[in-house]
Order: structure tokens, then C-alpha cells, then sequence
């Protein structure tokens, strides 16, 4: 087989990852990705698109990570991995896209307005 590859994105976080035959090993920028997500629930979301699909132990990634926080780099990588099983493997879109891994989150930070301290926020008003 040769390798997959695909992107995914989350607020400014930007995910490629690269899918190949393997033996389930998860390599973020270099590092394996216990070392880069620290705590169990940014892993858990690296890994849930890997074990809802029933594909763990079956596949190296190697992962390229930029822009944004952890959490949405995490969510980002999530994206990829079920974008990349789903090209291998069609049939397991239906478990995946139930769980709502297939559909990328489009929720950004508002731009900051002309005339105001940030999005939404007005200068204090004085009636007097």
C-alpha cells in the first residue's frame, strides 16, 4: 500500500498527515504523540477517528502540526486520520460520520471591529 495523504483543520490549526501500513504508531512534528498531547484527553482525541473505524494497531501516521492551540491541533489531527481511513476504506464512513468525526468544525474567532476594543465589546457608554 502505499501512502495516504490529507489535511485537516480546526480554527487555525492546520493538520497534513501522512497514512501508511503499520504497526499503529502516532508521530506529531517529530514526536511520538503522547509526548506532544500531554494529557489523556487531547490523546483520546487524537486517537477516537483511529478507534471508532476499529483500525487501531493497523497504521502509522505521521503527522505535521501548525498554527493554533493544542486542543485545536488535536481536533485538527482527528479530522485527517478520518479523512485518510475513509479514502482507504469507504465503508466505514457511515461510523465515523455518526459519531461527527467527517465533518470539519467551521467555528472561528470573530475579527475585531473598526471603532471597538474587540468584537463585540463598546467603550464604556456615558449617559451624562
Amino acid at each position: 500500500m502505499s501512502t495516504t495523504n490529507t489535511s485537516g483543520r480546526r480554527k487555525t490549526a492546520v493538520a497534513r498527515i501522512y497514512l501508511t501500513d503499520g504497526s499503529g504508531k502516532v508521530t506529531v512534528n517529530g514526536k511520538d504523540y503522547k509526548e506532544y498531547f500531554p494529557t489523556l484527553p487531547l490523546q483520546y482525541i487524537v486517537m477516537q477517528s483511529v478507534e471508532v473505524a476499529d483500525s487501531a494497531g493497523k497504521f502509522d501516521v505521521i503527522v505535521n502540526v501548525a498554527g493554533g492551540g493544542v486542543k485545536g491541533q488535536a481536533e485538527a489531527v482527528r479530522l485527517a486520520i478520518a479523512k485518510a481511513i475513509v479514502e482507504l476504506d469507504p465503508e466505514k464512513k457511515p461510523s465515523l460520520k455518526a459519531k461527527g468525526l467527517m465533518t470539519r468544525d467551521d467555528r472561528m474567532v470573530e475579527r475585531k471591529k473598526p471603532g471597538r476594543k474587540k468584537a463585540r465589546k463598546k467603550f464604556q457608554f456615558s449617559k451624562r
